[in-house]
């Protein structure tokens, strides 16, 4: 067998949903001494025992990973449920990716049809906060726009001006107060079960920390715009119609000053 057969043979079997004995029963193009003619075997250890280790160690570093971005998610379901909700998450989504960050990436739309979330209805939204959290934390660099960098503006040219979000933001909009079950976890309160209630959540990333708030009526539509790069313009009028009081004029200032201050728009302008 050639080096690249090997390995792929060996792939297979470490990442067997059901193990290396199983994977084993599944492959066609053994030599006549099956394993034991490929992998050195001794006495102590037989060669499908020395493969199983490294099955072994492969799903518990995936567990590893999972069990620190999906934390909040761990605390709710407990130690039993949440290893067994990644054992059939990873059969059914194995990693592809070559960062092992991306392993978790699909286990809250894989949640969103497991029988833990029907006993917890939060418990999609929830994870999916949490995966937020981590690619915020772990995204892109960038300058952000800076208050400094407004004051040649004339006023106007306000309307025209393009603006887009930082690669370091995320809008999520959620049916439970999963913020809430996260925020007393994160505390050490321990963890509470989330309050139906529809909103929309921001986060973002300053300084290296994750920052996360409740967002306002438009305030949500008009930073969606913004990730694929708008005007200000066309953000004002979202904000406006979704709010339609007199004082828009002076939200919309306001809520200005807080993306500035929190990070949110990107010194970079919009292609």
């Amino acid at each position: 067998m050639k080096l690249a057969e090997l390995q792929a043979l060996l792939y297979r079997l470490i990442t067997a949903p059901g193990g290396v004995a199983e994977g084993l029963v599944a492959e066609r193009g053994l030599p006549p001494g099956g394993l034991e003619e490929l992998i050195v075997g001794d006495a102590r250890m037989a060669a499908r025992e020395r493969v199983a280790i490294y099955a072994d160690a492969y799903f518990y570093r995936l567990l590893e990973v999972l069990r620190e971005d999906y934390a909040a998610t761990l605390a709710v379901v407990g130690e039993t449920a949440f290893h067994n909700l990644v054992t059939g998450y990873l059969a059914a989504y194995p990693p592809t990716a070559r960062v092992i960050q991306e392993a978790g990436r699909a286990l809250p739309d894989y949640l969103r049809r497991h029988p833990l979330n029907e006993a917890r209805p939060y418990l999609a939204e929830l994870a999916a906060f949490e995966r937020a959290l981590s690619e915020v934390f772990q995204a892109a660099d960038g300058p952000a726009l800076e208050a400094a960098a407004l004051g040649a503006v004339a006023p106007h040219a306000w309307g025209a001006l393009r603006l887009r979000t930082h690669p370091a933001v995320r809008v999520l909009r959620c049916e439970w107060k999963v913020a809430e079950t996260y925020r007393s976890y994160e505390r050490g309160e321990g963890v509470v079960a989330a309050a139906r209630g529809r909103h929309e959540l921001l986060i973002s990333r300053k300084d290296d920390r994750v920052f996360y708030r409740e967002l306002e009526a438009g305030e949500g539509d008009a930073l969606r715009l913004a990730m694929g790069g708008t005007t200000f313009g066309a953000m004002c009028e979202v904000i406006a119609a979704a709010r339609g009081d007199a004082e828009v004029a002076a939200v919309i200032s306001r809520l200005l000053g807080s993306w500035i201050a929190a990070g949110v728009l990107s010194a970079d302008a919009p292609a």
